[in-house]
């Protein structure tokens, strides 16, 4: 696609064109500009981009369009467009970027997720919505108490729906789906394509357009990928040592488990490193408070865990740790992919134990390329890293979340209010350290089509100057 493409040659209305002028971005993406115009014409789509592209506005601008065509009467109305999406987080980014995109149109946006109070939401919804951006299972709340009335919806949106699938949401994605009305335009976004989002696409769209501006499961070739070889019980030690010579940068840290990423923060702090962490048994007021508090600086080490993390919209981030590898490999790219962000360099380093050499051998297979490994002294295994060791226990790609059976349904009593439902705030696993920046030195670069212009999420705005990202739409989004 040629660069000298402009917005206005993509066919948006003049609200739209005035947003992202004020916004400095007259360039769009290449999923902006492949996705804009099929958008428009009416056609289902089905995008895959990589985190960091300008997804949101991808789907954002037409959609606003659309709406935008009729004005809205005052006072309650249902709902004429649906985005779908795995966590809070993302949801508020996503709702952030399409009232910022539609700053010049009259169209009411509402977020509905779980970890916040029912009535205010309710009360929302009552008031009258346009836009509706939602998590399943606090949506399927609402659906039943008989708030949310989805018969009016003309644009249904999956965002991020192969983690929707890991989080075992497709039985709500269906119950969902099937209280749209047919007669609708079905947009599909996903940093990765699988066989089963496929499947999903086949089941729920009409003839969909496919639009891929990124080879699969590929990350951006600016970052730089090592890992170290280390006994699991010596991780925490180097991590710190890491993290004291890294003294002034950022660094979001993947942990495997809430606990284990509350233990970890706390280890950090009395380690003199200021750090805080963000999992799915924190209130969103809670998580919220962690996040400000490193997007400050306040805090300079972030700990997640996966599905915390997953929409986490954080500017010049220089570096992300895998203190433990993820079970599925795909994860390690949506780990990743907060770094080396709209052609940024960015480093990627993992604290691989003798018993995760396995998950380290399906992530090469998948990025086609090899981590390069560097001992450090002090910290040598007490045994080699074998890439032809058996999965870990309950590893392999497709693990369902725990306590979770066949189908997306979860043993034992159901969660309270839906707060805490499985999928909207489920994280695992951590990160590693970086070595010494060396240039290109190590990088895996599997082909993928970076994108250095157009509108992105919200939070990238706040890079300052001409950097940042259009009207705050897409950029993981």
């Amino acid at each position: 696609m040629s660069d000298t493409r402009t917005f206005e040659a993509l066919g948006l209305s003049s609200a739209l064109l005035r947003t992202l002028e004020t916004s400095g971005y007259t360039v769009p993406t290449p999923i902006q500009e492949q996705a804009i115009p099929l958008i428009l014409a009416g056609h289902d789509v089905l995008g895959a981009a990589q985190t960091g592209t300008g997804k949101t506005a991808a789907f954002g601008l037409p959609m606003l369009q659309r709406l935008s065509k009729e004005t809205p009467p005052k006072g309650p109305r249902k709902p004429r467009a649906l985005v779908l999406v795995p966590t809070r987080e993302l949801a508020v980014q996503v709702a952030d970027s399409l009232k910022e995109y539609g700053r010049h149109l009259r169209l009411n946006v509402t977020t509905i997720f779980g970890g916040a109070g029912m009535q205010p939401q309710i009360d929302n919804l009552r008031r009258g919505v346009d836009i509706l951006v939602a998590c399943p299972g606090r949506l399927i709340d609402h659906m039943d108490a008989g708030h949310a009335k989805l018969d009016a919806v003309e644009v249904l949106v999956l965002d991020e729906a192969d983690r929707m699938l890991d989080m075992g949401f497709l039985p709500q994605m269906k119950r969902i789906m099937g209280r749209v009305p047919k007669s609708r335009q079905t947009l599909l976004f996903s940093a990765t394509f699988e066989s089963r989002i496929k499947a999903l696409a086949l089941d729920y769209m009409q003839s969909p357009k496919q639009v891929e501006v990124a080879a699969q499961n590929t990350i951006a070739d600016t970052i730089v990928h090592r890992a170290h070889p280390v006994d699991s019980a010596s991780k925490r030690d180097l991590l710190v040592d890491i993290l004291s010579s890294r003294h002034t940068d950022q660094v979001l840290v993947f942990g495997k488990t809430k606990h284990g990423c509350n233990r970890l923060a706390e280890q950090l702090e009395k380690s003199g490193l200021p750090a805080v962490a963000i999992h799915g048994n924190k209130s969103q007021a809670q998580r919220q408070k962690a996040l400000d508090a490193f997007k400050s600086g306040r805090a300079r080490i972030l700990v997640a865990t996966d599905v915390a993390a997953r929409g986490l919209d954080i500017p010049n981030l220089p570096l992300v740790i895998n203190h433990d590898l993820p079970m599925v490999a795909e994860d390690y790219v949506h780990r990743i992919g907060r770094t080396g962000r709209a052609g940024a360099t960015g480093e990627a380093l993992s604290l691989v134990s003798p018993e995760e050499g396995a998950l380290l051998n399906q992530i090469q297979k998948m990025l086609k390329g090899e981590i390069r490994m560097d001992v450090v002294p002090g910290y040598e295994p007490s045994r080699p890293i074998r890439l032809d060791a058996p999965m870990p226990p309950q590893g392999g790609r497709g693990q369902r979340p725990a306590g979770q059976r066949a189908g997306g349904q979860r043993r034992g009593p159901p969660q309270a209010s839906g707060d805490q439902r499985a999928g909207e705030q489920r994280p695992s696993r951590a990160p590693a350290r970086p070595a010494h920046r060396q240039g290109g030195h190590g990088k895996v670069q599997p082909p993928a089509a970076q994108a250095h212009a157009g509108p992105k999420a919200p939070s990238e705005r706040n890079r300052g100057g001409r950097g940042r990202r259009g009207s705050q739409g897409g950029s993981s989004a």
